[in-house]
């Protein structure tokens, strides 16, 4: 294999991923997942508490170190579209397995706050590298349009991130503390995640720098009015989701004793989200991939706004509806990677889906903020009230997708 950067060649060293199967490839980064999101944007709702109880800081501080690596991973995504998109993804993933590497190590050091502070913006280098979005972005530089089926699979490792990583997490805590699980995952980051993506995703040819794509206008500057209209339509309708899914996520206790169930059986609800996240991507995989993945998109939303619906009910339906909303979420998870795939195609995917993790992102990192001032100001059946609502607006910004898919399913 040659490398073209400018016009010149030059002899690479042996890929040892150059003709594994689809599936390896796809496990060997499904691992890489698993670790990376447990040990950057799930790590604190296990260490959040003995870091506070240990050090004195505010939690309010700790849990807002997590909005800042969440506002970093999302500034960054865009470039690290464009790294991607001339590299490949192989060189991006390691780097953030270093980069996450390097913020768990400081943050094991941490002498004080500001340093700590500091550690999750370098945490949030190594999340807007290496989390969902780059990952997809280099499954469809590596397959193209056959893409679909392979992003489906990475979600199903990933959906297993905080059932493997909350109690790993515990485990360090209960043996080591706090500094020593971050050391921990640190050396996981090194030892695990960083050789699974240098042995299992297949190297690529360098391409030409992408031409006039610094700007988000300019991403789509040489397709049809058509193709604008529709990519605001997706980058909103993710970016609502996100904002649904991480208020919920920080809240849904609060919201759930608040509707009168105790602590254990709001939590026993809550622990309903994460396997009918996983389920509802295996009936995707096992039934969808045959349509077109706006269908997925349609139905995740419609999942989302029935059962949040649900949660002002009486305690005998919170739990259907959590079951519900957990299914609409996970399959979200899906359609995020796919859903551009088809409409835009492959020309310029990683580009484009570093432009479209950034609103997202960055809402994620107002989300617990902007859910905790609608608990205090609205309450809590009000505030499931707004979601409701933004769910269902939701829907309307994915039904015109809708005729557009099928129109361009027909041509292709």
């Amino acid at each position: 294999m040659t490398e073209v950067a400018s016009g010149t060649a030059a002899p690479l060293l042996p890929d040892p991923a150059a003709g594994l199967p689809r599936f390896v490839i796809v496990a060997g980064m499904g691992v890489g997942q698993i670790l990376a999101w447990g040990s950057s944007y799930y790590l604190l709702a296990v260490l959040a508490g003995p870091v506070v109880r240990a050090t004195g800081w505010s939690d309010s501080w700790i849990i807002g170190a997590l909005s800042l690596g969440l506002l970093t991973s999302g500034l960054v995504s865009p470039r690290v579209g464009h790294l991607i998109e001339r590299f490949g993804g192989r060189p991006v993933l390691a780097s953030s397995a270093v980069l996450l590497a390097t913020g768990l190590l400081l943050q094991a050091l941490a002498p004080n706050l500001a340093v700590f502070i500091v550690a999750w913006f370098v945490i949030g280098l190594g999340m807007g590298a290496g989390l969902y979005d780059p990952a997809f972005s280099t499954l469809g530089r590596l397959y193209g349009e056959h893409a679909r089926s392979a992003i489906t699979q990475l979600t199903l490792f990933g959906g297993f991130a905080s059932t493997v990583c909350w109690p790993l997490s515990a485990y360090f805590v209960e043996h080591v503390g706090w500094r020593g699980a971050s050391l921990a995952y640190a050396a996981i980051n090194i030892a695990v995640v960083l050789p699974l993506y240098l042995f299992c995703v297949p190297r690529e040819e360098r391409r030409l720098p992408p031409a006039r794509t610094a700007a988000p206008g300019e991403v789509m500057r040489r397709r049809s009015a058509e193709d604008r209209y529709a990519l605001v339509l997706v980058a909103a309708g993710l970016t609502a989701a996100s904002v649904i899914m991480t208020v919920i996520s920080v809240h849904i206790l609060t919201l759930m004793q608040a509707r009168g169930l105790t602590l254990a059986t709001a939590v026993s609800f809550g622990a309903l989200i994460g396997p009918s996240q996983v389920g509802a991507r295996v009936i995707q995989a096992a039934f969808g991939r045959h349509r077109h993945p706006i269908w997925s998109f349609l139905v995740s939303t419609l999942l989302v706004a029935i059962g949040l619906s649900m949660l002002l009910g009486p305690a005998s339906v919170i739990g259907a509806g959590l079951v519900l909303y957990g299914s609409g979420s996970g399959i979200r998870s899906i359609v995020r990677g796919t859903v551009p795939l088809a409409l835009f195609g492959r020309e310029g995917y990683a580009v484009l889906m570093g432009w479209l993790a950034m609103p997202s992102l960055v809402a994620q990192a107002a989300s617990p903020s902007i859910g905790a001032l609608l608990i205090e100001h609205l309450g809590t059946d009000l505030t499931i009230v707004v979601l409701v609502g933004a769910a269902v607006f939701n829907i309307l910004l994915v039904l015109p997708l809708v005729p557009l898919a099928r129109r361009r399913a027909v041509v292709a």
